[in-house]
């Protein structure tokens, strides 16, 4: 017996096939009876799959979805099945309008899908008219050379100063802190013994000096603030200069 073969309707997507579907059996859009919908659906897609066709991952999609409202519907609390019943109901309405919409549209286009107008020249005025303030473009002009210095490396007098920066050392410092004293109990201001320093280096030096002296108990420290004073202790300090030259 000859096997009886019949061409399937191609469809744009798992919305157009529904559509076909509501229409071919004449069920109400507004109110789908889901069991029947799911059954002829599912029945075009295997079908399809019979004939060799290829399905498109949205058609089985579509047909999980429907598997899926069909169980839910079948329990005894079907709210959540209502709520996805409504829901593809309305992805029926709005994709059935919009489809009527582009029938429309394409009967008023005569068959023509595109509109194409030739070329025309425009004539353009490149001159620059428009009027700044001074200080808009001095602004301007600041920025611009700014990001330009930013991106160039710092210039060699920037390095001057450090590089020929004279290097003190604590070893000096101790000779100047005893040119302060007389003799051995001779007690100076704690703030006299940097008014010489003309330098940073040289406070820190000055500073170090004192520590090392006052740990070798060379100096000694009275008092705090600034009255603070400090006291000879012991004159002998050539050994705690070499060490520190």
């Amino acid at each position: 017996m000859e096997k009886i073969s019949y061409k399937l309707e191609v469809f744009e997507g798992p919305m157009d096939l529904l559509l076909h579907l509501i229409s071919k059996h004449k069920l109400n859009i507004y109110d789908i009876p889901i069991v029947t919908l799911v059954e002829q659906y599912i029945d075009y897609v295997r079908r399809m799959q019979e004939e060799d066709l290829y399905v498109a991952s949205d058609f089985l999609e579509m047909a999980a979805r429907l598997v899926y409202l069909k169980s839910v519907s079948l329990l005894p609390v079907y709210t959540e099945a209502q709520e996805l019943k409504e829901e593809l109901q309305g992805e029926l309405i709005e994709y059935r309008d919009m489809k009527l919409m582009a029938e429309k549209l394409s009967e008023n286009t005569d068959g023509f899908n595109s509109f194409v107008r030739e070329q025309e020249k425009i004539d353009i005025d490149q001159t620059y008219k428009r009027l700044h303030d001074p200080q808009e473009l001095f602004a301007a002009y600041v920025s611009a050379a700014g990001r330009k210095m930013r991106q160039m490396p710092p210039p060699i007098e920037a390095f001057r100063e450090i590089v020929v920066k004279k290097v003190v050392s604590v070893g000096s410092r101790i000779s100047k802190i005893f040119s302060k004293f007389s003799k051995r109990g001779t007690k100076t201001k704690f703030n006299t013994l940097f008014d010489d320093a003309q330098s940073r280096s040289e406070i820190v030096a000055t500073f170090l000096a004192l520590l090392e002296l006052t740990k070798s108990k060379k100096l000694k420290v009275l008092g705090d603030g600034d009255e603070t004073q400090i006291e000879l202790l012991d004159e002998s300090y050539s050994e705690i200069s070499e060490e520190w030259n």
